[in-house]
């Protein structure tokens, strides 16, 4: 359900997130835009209206900050519905550089995994409790939640062991959190998104997102965000959609 419903989506104010949020809304849901308060996550929010969305300041791995947007989002909305979530961060590294004989930062690897895993974990388990308290719609189903993990779970690049390591634990945890969650009636859905275009990319010289481009099998070229928010629509609707991963890459498996 999207229309009428109410949304919460992390890492909002940008990319993937901000794809997400102005689909929602599209669509006729009322949302709940998190994302760091050093983003733009408030003048996304005005720019849109709102009256359909507000925005608040969130790092997913702070459990008080989550709390914070929970209650917001129930102050001033009154239920939740949906839950997705596109909050991460990635580094480059190998696991060790010879020539430099310098092993992969410790503190590196453990930011990316508690952004990324635990980040997305802690947003879950504090989201369903208000989502378990809305009445089932006439599939018995109370809420939806949608994670975003990466096709570098399954075929991640040489340096991005942190990265993939974080997003596989993801995979990972869709069944199982999925039949945690089935007695209440919520569904649990991962997207494994491959190449999009996002301000990482925009950033790459066009050489470089030319031959990234290339590597994708058709289309080929980079995702638009547009189409990952599509996928999160579908996810929602689509009622026995539940603990899976799938992947959204146009046929692209990651060399080496």
């Amino acid at each position: 359900m999207i229309k009428g419903a109410v949304s919460l989506v992390t890492g909002g104010a940008s990319g993937l997130g901000k794809a997400t949020v102005e689909r929602l809304v599209q669509q006729g849901s009322r949302v709940v835009l998190c994302d760091l308060k050093t983003s733009k996550g408030s003048e996304i929010a005005k720019e849109i209206g709102e009256d359909k969305v507000i925005f608040a300041p969130v790092n997913v791995a702070i459990e008080n900050d989550v709390q914070e947007a929970l209650k917001l989002c129930k102050d001033k909305f009154g239920q939740l519905n949906n839950v997705v979530n596109c909050a991460g961060i990635g580094v480059a590294f190998k696991t060790y550089n010879f020539k430099k004989d310098a092993a992969h930062s410790l503190e590196d690897f453990t930011k990316v995994l508690t952004v990324n895993t635990i980040g997305t974990f802690n947003v879950i388990r504090l989201s369903v409790g208000l989502m378990g308290k809305n009445e089932p719609d006439l599939n018995g189903c109370r809420g939806v939640v949608v994670n975003t993990a990466s096709v570098a779970a399954y075929d991640g690049q040489m340096g991005q062991t942190a990265y993939s390591a974080s997003k596989g634990a993801i995979v990972g945890m869709t069944l199982p959190l999925a039949r945690d969650l089935a007695s209440q009636g919520i569904r649990v859905v991962t997207i494994a998104p491959g190449l999009f275009r996002t301000p990482l990319f925009s950033s790459l010289p066009e050489k470089v997102v030319n031959f990234l481009e290339k590597s994708v099998p058709f289309p080929s070229r980079l995702g638009d965000p547009s189409e990952f928010a599509q996928f999160v629509q579908s996810a929602i609707e689509n009622p026995m959609l539940n603990g899976e991963t799938i992947r959204l890459d146009g046929a692209l498996r990651m060399q080496p």
